[in-house]
């Protein structure tokens, strides 16, 4: 049974023809049941950005990751594939491996009881377990997760019946950009890491999406962004129109944090997308930013009602990284960003349990599209949402 009554909606109470309309209420971001809510039909159920699949660059390699109440195990097989498993000894429901992330020689092996698996999660070991010989060792492996892979990234999906990667995942930058292909020219999946910064973020998961989707707030808090992106000073995020991104700075040479010049343009995008920057939100953890000569990728792991993990990858083309060039000055520019925009998660969150704001704030026009993401979340906790693979309550 849900506690996110229908008349508590966003917008519920006021007229959509207001310049006003609310969002949701204080509740939404601080409420253990509600955070428990989206961790079973939120991130339980949609596809979710796991790792990036060249962290697992041989046979053996393997990456655990939380994901709602589950830890998931991805592993890189014998043929080269990536795989998924649920990280639970089919035994007795040990912990299969602890660690982050590591390197097996052949197997994964239970540290309680030997209980040992190939790289397809097939049992193929445990002590006597010849004299078992009715085990079915398909049967008794490691639970499977789905898994897909789409710009240099593995996504998995914990549903029992996932939904369609198509619609819901690459359709993200259909709906926000007018075209898979104006996301897929840059080639995310053929560019090398140049940086990852990890940042520990005492907010909401939704706090820091809604702050991602808007730019109402770039002149107060974005000197170094607006400087380089003009338009956004004028209060306008780059999602608020299909297809549209923020033009460079006459003066910006690079998308740096000084505007000097970046790096060489990527091969495979268009004219059109030259000095621009492009902004898409994949729903629910996943938000990819395109300039000319990198892609900067942020996943969002929400451990708590108000803690969540991002992980940012700055992206560039291999022969950047392997000449030794210095990325510093457009790392730079994201990560101030990225610290300016948390640091704000970080003040509204204790707001959240306030009497001020018990029945929640309101969206201005330029954020009126975050109303969207509103209702996108209280349909899926209220189970009006699209099919998704999850089972009837």
């Amino acid at each position: 049974m849900t506690t996110t009554p229908t008349e508590s909606r966003p917008g519920a109470a006021t007229p959509p023809a207001t310049s006003l309309i609310a969002t949701l209420a204080g509740r939404y971001y601080t409420d253990p049941e509600i955070f428990r809510q989206e961790q079973d039909r939120v991130f339980e159920r949609l596809w979710f950005c796991a790792v990036r699949s060249a962290d697992l660059d041989r046979t053996g390699a393997f990456r655990t990751v939380r994901i709602g109440r589950e830890s998931v195990l991805i592993t890189r097989n014998r043929a080269g594939e990536l795989r998924a498993f649920l990280n639970v000894c089919r035994h007795r429901g040990a912990r299969l491996c602890t660690e982050e992330s590591g390197q097996v020689r052949r197997n994964l092996q239970c540290p309680y009881h030997a209980w040992t698996y190939d790289l397809d999660g097939r049992l193929v070991a445990a002590p006597n377990l010849q004299k078992m010989p009715d085990i079915d060792r398909t049967e008794r492996g490691l639970v499977t997760v789905p898994l897909r892979e789409w710009l240099g990234y593995a996504w998995v999906c914990l549903a029992d019946e996932p939904p369609s990667f198509e619609d819901t995942v690459i359709g993200a930058a259909v709906e926000r950009l007018g075209d898979a292909a104006a996301v897929e020219r840059y080639r995310t999946e053929d560019l090398s890491l140049g940086r990852r910064i990890t940042y520990d973020v005492r907010a909401n998961w939704k706090l820091i999406v809604e702050n991602f989707m808007e730019c109402y707030h770039c002149a107060t808090i974005h000197p170094e962004l607006t400087d380089v992106l003009p338009e956004f000073a004028e209060g306008f995020a780059a999602q608020y129109y299909v297809g549209h991104g923020a033009e460079f700075a006459p003066q910006a040479q690079g998308f740096t944090v000084d505007g000097s010049a970046g790096f060489g343009r990527l091969p495979g995008i268009a004219d059109s997308q030259d000095r621009r920057y492009y902004a898409v939100t994949v729903r629910p953890q996943v938000f990819i930013n395109l300039v000319p000569d990198h892609v900067i990728l942020h996943r969002m792991f929400p451990s708590a009602p108000d803690r969540t993990v991002v992980v940012c990858d700055w992206l560039y083309l291999p022969e950047v990284i392997d000449s030794g060039a210095d990325v510093a000055k457009s790392v730079e520019l994201f990560h101030r960003v990225n610290v300016q925009d948390f640091d704000a998660c970080e003040r509204t969150q204790p707001a959240m349990d306030s009497r001020a704001y018990r029945d929640g704030g309101v969206l201005v026009p330029s954020e009126h599209h975050i109303g969207a993401f509103h209702h996108w979340l209280t349909d899926r906790l209220e189970g009006r949402g699209p099919s998704d693979g999850s089972r009837p309550d």
